[in-house]
Protein backbone atom coordinates (compact mmCIF):
# COMPACT_ATOMS: atom_id res chain seq x y z
CA UNK A 1 0.00 0.00 0.00
CA UNK A 2 1.35 3.61 -0.85
CA UNK A 3 -0.18 6.74 -0.69
CA UNK A 4 -2.48 6.57 -3.44
CA UNK A 5 -3.81 4.22 -1.92
CA UNK A 6 -5.03 6.13 1.19
CA UNK A 7 -6.41 8.98 -1.42
CA UNK A 8 -8.34 6.00 -2.90
CA UNK A 9 -9.67 4.67 -0.14
CA UNK A 10 -10.74 8.30 1.45
CA UNK A 11 -12.54 9.15 -1.88
CA UNK A 12 -14.19 5.85 -1.56
CA UNK A 13 -15.30 6.47 1.74
CA UNK A 14 -16.55 9.82 0.54
CA UNK A 15 -18.40 8.37 -2.21
CA UNK A 16 -19.75 5.67 0.34
CA UNK A 17 -21.36 8.61 2.86
CA UNK A 18 -23.12 10.87 -0.24
CA UNK A 19 -24.51 7.48 -1.76
CA UNK A 20 -26.01 6.90 2.00
CA UNK A 21 -27.19 10.78 2.41
CA UNK A 22 -28.95 10.14 -0.72
CA UNK A 23 -30.27 7.28 -0.36
CA UNK A 24 -32.25 8.04 3.00
CA UNK A 25 -35.24 8.53 3.79
CA UNK A 26 -34.27 12.43 5.25
CA UNK A 27 -33.18 13.19 1.57
CA UNK A 28 -36.07 11.98 0.29
CA UNK A 29 -38.47 13.32 2.25
CA UNK A 30 -36.70 16.69 1.77
CA UNK A 31 -36.74 16.58 -2.36
CA UNK A 32 -40.59 15.08 -1.96
CA UNK A 33 -41.35 18.60 0.37
CA UNK A 34 -39.27 20.48 -2.26
CA UNK A 35 -40.94 19.25 -5.42
CA UNK A 36 -43.98 16.67 -4.35
CA UNK A 37 -45.07 13.65 -5.90
CA UNK A 38 -43.69 14.49 -8.76
CA UNK A 39 -40.03 13.76 -7.90
CA UNK A 40 -40.65 10.25 -7.12
CA UNK A 41 -40.14 9.10 -10.70
CA UNK A 42 -37.25 11.43 -11.12
CA UNK A 43 -34.88 10.76 -7.98
CA UNK A 44 -33.59 7.27 -8.59
CA UNK A 45 -32.59 8.98 -11.82
CA UNK A 46 -30.44 11.84 -10.17
CA UNK A 47 -29.78 9.10 -7.81
CA UNK A 48 -27.96 7.29 -10.32
CA UNK A 49 -26.37 9.90 -12.10
CA UNK A 50 -25.38 10.90 -8.99
CA UNK A 51 -23.57 7.55 -8.52
CA UNK A 52 -21.89 7.48 -12.00
CA UNK A 53 -20.32 10.67 -11.89
CA UNK A 54 -19.12 10.12 -8.38
CA UNK A 55 -17.57 6.69 -9.28
CA UNK A 56 -15.80 7.61 -12.16
CA UNK A 57 -13.14 9.55 -10.68
CA UNK A 58 -12.33 6.37 -8.36
CA UNK A 59 -12.37 4.83 -11.95
CA UNK A 60 -9.41 6.99 -13.05
CA UNK A 61 -7.52 6.84 -9.95
CA UNK A 62 -7.32 2.90 -10.47
CA UNK A 63 -6.25 2.55 -13.64
CA UNK A 64 -3.67 5.48 -13.02
CA UNK A 65 -2.18 3.63 -9.66
CA UNK A 66 -3.17 0.37 -9.63
CA UNK A 67 -0.52 -0.68 -7.48
CA UNK A 68 1.25 -3.89 -7.65
CA UNK A 69 -0.58 -6.83 -9.28
CA UNK A 70 -1.29 -9.74 -7.46
CA UNK A 71 -2.80 -12.07 -9.66
CA UNK A 72 -4.35 -12.41 -13.24
CA UNK A 73 -6.29 -15.33 -14.41
CA UNK A 74 -4.84 -17.48 -17.01
CA UNK A 75 -6.84 -17.31 -20.17
CA UNK A 76 -9.25 -19.10 -21.30
CA UNK A 77 -10.05 -19.30 -17.89
CA UNK A 78 -10.12 -15.33 -17.56
CA UNK A 79 -13.16 -15.15 -20.23
CA UNK A 80 -15.39 -17.45 -17.61
CA UNK A 81 -14.42 -14.63 -14.78
CA UNK A 82 -15.94 -12.38 -17.17
CA UNK A 83 -18.70 -13.91 -18.41
CA UNK A 84 -19.74 -15.12 -15.07
CA UNK A 85 -19.79 -11.07 -14.45
CA UNK A 86 -21.84 -10.29 -16.77
CA UNK A 87 -24.73 -13.05 -16.29
CA UNK A 88 -24.91 -11.81 -12.79
CA UNK A 89 -25.16 -8.17 -13.25
CA UNK A 90 -27.85 -9.13 -15.72
CA UNK A 91 -29.48 -11.03 -13.68
CA UNK A 92 -29.41 -8.28 -10.87
CA UNK A 93 -32.26 -6.87 -12.62
CA UNK A 94 -34.38 -9.37 -12.20
CA UNK A 95 -34.52 -8.02 -8.30
CA UNK A 96 -35.79 -4.69 -9.62
CA UNK A 97 -38.44 -6.44 -12.18
CA UNK A 98 -39.45 -9.25 -9.06
CA UNK A 99 -40.39 -6.21 -6.71
CA UNK A 100 -40.24 -2.58 -8.19
CA UNK A 101 -42.92 -1.54 -5.23
CA UNK A 102 -40.30 -2.05 -2.78
CA UNK A 103 -37.89 0.90 -4.48
CA UNK A 104 -40.95 3.64 -4.59
CA UNK A 105 -40.62 6.88 -3.05
CA UNK A 106 -43.73 6.87 -1.72
CA UNK A 107 -44.02 3.57 -0.71
CA UNK A 108 -40.43 4.08 1.60
CA UNK A 109 -41.99 7.22 3.28
CA UNK A 110 -45.21 5.20 3.99
CA UNK A 111 -45.58 3.88 7.47
CA UNK A 112 -46.57 0.16 8.32
CA UNK A 113 -50.54 -0.41 9.07
CA UNK A 114 -51.02 2.97 7.14
CA UNK A 115 -53.98 2.66 4.34
CA UNK A 116 -51.04 3.46 1.64
CA UNK A 117 -49.28 1.04 2.83
CA UNK A 118 -48.16 -1.38 -0.25
CA UNK A 119 -47.93 -5.49 0.45
CA UNK A 120 -44.80 -7.32 0.40
CA UNK A 121 -45.46 -9.38 -2.18
CA UNK A 122 -43.15 -11.96 -2.58
CA UNK A 123 -42.19 -13.43 -5.80
CA UNK A 124 -39.42 -14.35 -8.13
CA UNK A 125 -35.82 -14.46 -7.00
CA UNK A 126 -37.17 -12.97 -3.34
CA UNK A 127 -38.87 -16.67 -2.79
CA UNK A 128 -35.08 -17.81 -2.85
CA UNK A 129 -33.08 -14.91 -1.03
CA UNK A 130 -34.07 -11.54 0.45
CA UNK A 131 -31.31 -9.39 -0.27
CA UNK A 132 -30.34 -10.45 -3.81
CA UNK A 133 -27.98 -6.65 -4.48
CA UNK A 134 -25.91 -8.10 -2.02
CA UNK A 135 -25.23 -11.88 -3.21
CA UNK A 136 -25.21 -10.15 -6.97
CA UNK A 137 -22.91 -6.91 -5.45
CA UNK A 138 -20.27 -9.75 -4.17
CA UNK A 139 -20.42 -11.66 -6.73
CA UNK A 140 -19.33 -9.49 -9.91
CA UNK A 141 -16.54 -7.78 -7.47
CA UNK A 142 -14.83 -10.70 -6.31
CA UNK A 143 -15.13 -12.48 -9.47
CA UNK A 144 -13.05 -9.73 -11.16
CA UNK A 145 -10.27 -12.33 -12.81
CA UNK A 146 -7.16 -10.18 -11.98
CA UNK A 147 -6.33 -8.10 -9.05
CA UNK A 148 -4.08 -5.28 -6.99
CA UNK A 149 -3.42 -3.92 -4.13
CA UNK A 150 -5.20 -0.59 -4.54
CA UNK A 151 -8.08 -2.90 -6.39
CA UNK A 152 -8.16 -5.23 -3.21
CA UNK A 153 -8.45 -2.07 -1.21
CA UNK A 154 -11.42 -1.10 -3.13
CA UNK A 155 -12.99 -4.15 -2.47
CA UNK A 156 -12.60 -5.47 0.65
CA UNK A 157 -14.38 -1.56 1.99
CA UNK A 158 -17.24 -1.94 -0.70
CA UNK A 159 -18.15 -5.56 0.69
CA UNK A 160 -17.77 -3.86 3.93
CA UNK A 161 -20.33 -1.11 2.62
CA UNK A 162 -22.47 -3.61 1.02
CA UNK A 163 -22.73 -5.80 4.51
CA UNK A 164 -23.53 -2.60 6.09
CA UNK A 165 -25.94 -1.05 3.50
CA UNK A 166 -27.85 -4.81 3.52
CA UNK A 167 -28.50 -4.42 7.09
CA UNK A 168 -30.43 -0.95 6.91
CA UNK A 169 -31.98 -1.54 4.01
CA UNK A 170 -33.15 -4.73 5.93
CA UNK A 171 -34.10 -2.10 8.91
CA UNK A 172 -36.27 0.12 6.32
CA UNK A 173 -38.32 -2.87 4.91
CA UNK A 174 -39.20 -3.90 8.37
CA UNK A 175 -40.46 -0.44 9.32
CA UNK A 176 -42.04 -0.57 6.01
CA UNK A 177 -43.80 -3.70 5.92
CA UNK A 178 -43.67 -4.49 9.61
CA UNK A 179 -44.92 -8.36 10.99
CA UNK A 180 -45.03 -9.54 7.28
CA UNK A 181 -41.04 -9.06 6.96
CA UNK A 182 -40.65 -10.56 9.94
CA UNK A 183 -42.34 -13.33 8.99
CA UNK A 184 -40.58 -13.20 5.77
CA UNK A 185 -37.33 -13.23 7.11
CA UNK A 186 -38.20 -16.34 9.37
CA UNK A 187 -38.43 -18.22 6.12
CA UNK A 188 -35.66 -17.03 3.96
CA UNK A 189 -32.41 -16.38 3.91
CA UNK A 190 -30.57 -13.03 3.57
CA UNK A 191 -27.67 -13.70 1.22
CA UNK A 192 -27.10 -17.61 0.43
CA UNK A 193 -29.37 -19.46 -1.32
CA UNK A 194 -31.06 -22.81 0.75
CA UNK A 195 -32.75 -25.38 -0.95
CA UNK A 196 -34.79 -25.97 1.94
CA UNK A 197 -35.36 -22.46 2.86
CA UNK A 198 -37.55 -20.75 0.25
CA UNK A 199 -41.31 -18.92 0.73
CA UNK A 200 -44.11 -21.18 0.20
CA UNK A 201 -46.50 -19.21 -1.51
CA UNK A 202 -44.45 -18.17 -4.61
CA UNK A 203 -46.69 -19.74 -6.98
CA UNK A 204 -49.86 -18.24 -4.95
CA UNK A 205 -50.89 -14.79 -5.81
CA UNK A 206 -52.03 -14.11 -2.55
CA UNK A 207 -49.79 -11.56 -0.55
CA UNK A 208 -48.55 -12.79 2.98
CA UNK A 209 -49.26 -9.11 4.29
CA UNK A 210 -52.89 -10.84 3.76
CA UNK A 211 -51.73 -13.70 5.88
CA UNK A 212 -52.32 -12.03 9.08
Amino acid sequence: MNYFSGIIALYLIGFATLHSLLASLRAKTMARGLMGSKVDPWYPIFFSVVAVITIFPLMIMLILFPGRVLYVIPSPWIWFFFLAQLLVGIGSLRAFLDAPHRFLIRAQLTESHSPAELQLGIKGIYCWIRDPFLLSGLLIIWLTPFMTENLLLVYLIITAYLFLGSLHWESRLLAQFGEAYILYQTKVPRIIPQPNKRWDNCNNKKDIAGRK
